[in-house]
């Protein structure tokens, strides 16, 4: 099989997902369009030797529904013999749009893709899609379904942390963000968003808060207490009998903050790069996707990232930089206890709590921030995963050029 590569990766900053935020009066496809034509623009892009473009969009409906993929293309006015689809595994589907395109590459039956997502959260909200797992209480019931920040908490409580350690890594978070956004540590992937006179509506990441401190958040309350006695707690009790009562640790100042984005990356085998003169930045070492208990939902970063490990020959200790999708602190604390992985190696320039998580374009996004980051200190093997709705885990190694 031949191997793929990372050509180039862009995206959008991250906005505000509500109506005051800088995107969102962009429509979504608008916001996926411009990313893609500056993908083109920046690579001097033959949109006609593209043999695929592969977008993760969680809520594809209304405004991001029918395909918002090929319709994208076909506004970006791309070559009409280029296709387009989008794809749903809830948080992971940036990512595993990615996966997919390395697959299709080292198939060896197509040699350039593009792959990303987008999410317009201030104008589809999430959940827009509904579906029977949250929606339909006789699968709830069966399926013992419960919110994700309380799966959340349930970690906390199982692995004994506190709230002030979420807390911690919440004040860390935003602190490496917004230091890493002043030293311009983003701006190789970042590209402007604009309305349509061409003025620019953000140009950095629109939710760090340079400010934040610890008594600010520890004044926030538990955002899912009242879901929980509402009766979901009572799921998890049946579902582990040992557990007789669940303290609420995560906020919303701990969590994943909602935003709008886009990202998108080029993909391509070495001959069709040497062919295009394309420098490639890194190699797709291996991809992996699992699933665990599904109603503590978000513990699936840990056994893909092992999966992706064995599938590549490679122990914990080769990896340089690890990225975990900081959808609520105790997730990334329990990968780093599971993995015995130093936060020091975790999310060097913060995560989601402090730039926020846009759904189908996340996976994405921190894939290209770690091969920046691989890139920035000369290092060679970066791995990046995320939780996933209903206990699902994805992960994937890229080796640095």
């Amino acid at each position: 099989m031949t191997d793929a590569y990372i050509v180039d990766s862009i995206r959008s900053p991250r906005g505000k997902g509500k109506q005051d935020g800088s995107l969102h009066q962009l429509k979504p496809i608008d916001l996926a369009t411009q990313t893609l034509t500056a993908l083109k623009e920046r690579n001097h892009l033959n949109t006609s030797q593209v043999d695929d473009v592969i977008m993760g969009c969680v809520s594809a409906v209304g405004e991001q529904g029918a395909n918002i993929a090929k319709t994208a293309v076909l506004k970006a006015n791309w070559a009409e013999c280029v296709p387009g689809f989008t794809l749903n595994r809830f948080c992971a589907s940036g990512l595993e749009a990615i996966n997919l395109g390395a697959m299709k590459i080292k198939s060896g039956w197509q040699d350039l893709i593009v792959a990303g997502g987008i999410e317009s959260m201030s104008r589809v909200p999430m959940g827009s899609d509904g579906g029977p797992w949250a929606f339909d209480p006789e699968t709830n019931a069966q399926t013992y379904f419960v919110p994700q920040g309380i799966g959340a908490d349930l970690i906390a409580n199982i692995e004994g942390f506190s709230r002030e350690q979420v807390d911690q890594f919440a004040f860390d978070s935003h602190h490496k963000a917004h230091a890493a956004s002043e030293k311009g540590l983003f701006s190789k992937s970042i590209v402007p968003i604009k309305d349509r006179n061409g003025f620019s509506l953000l140009d950095h990441d629109e939710t760090i808060r340079s400010q934040c401190s610890l008594a600010d958040l520890a004044k926030l309350k538990p955002a899912f207490q009242k879901m929980g006695a509402m009766g979901f707690d009572e799921v998890l009790y049946h579902k582990y009998p040992s557990i007789k009562s669940i303290d609420h640790v995560h906020t919303a100042g701990n969590s994943s903050g909602i935003v709008d984005g886009s990202s998108m990356m080029l993909l391509a085998s070495k001959a069709k790069a040497e062919e295009l003169n394309l420098p490639v930045r890194a190699k797709i070492v291996s991809v992996a996707v699992t699933s665990t208990e599904p109603s503590i939902m978000l513990t699936g970063p840990g056994p893909a990232s092992k999966k992706a490990l064995a599938l590549a020959g490679l122990k914990v200790s080769d990896i340089d930089l690890f990225e975990v999708n900081e959808a609520f602190a105790a997730v990334v604390l329990k990968f780093a206890k599971d993995l015995d992985v130093p936060l020091e190696k975790i999310n060097v320039n913060g995560g989601a709590i402090a730039m926020g998580h846009p759904l189908g374009a996340t996976g994405s996004m921190i894939l290209g921030t770690l091969l920046d980051e691989l890139e920035s200190r000369k290092k060679r093997y970066g791995l990046c995963t995320l939780c996933v709705g209903g206990g699902m885990g994805i992960a994937t190694i890229i080796e640095r050029i």
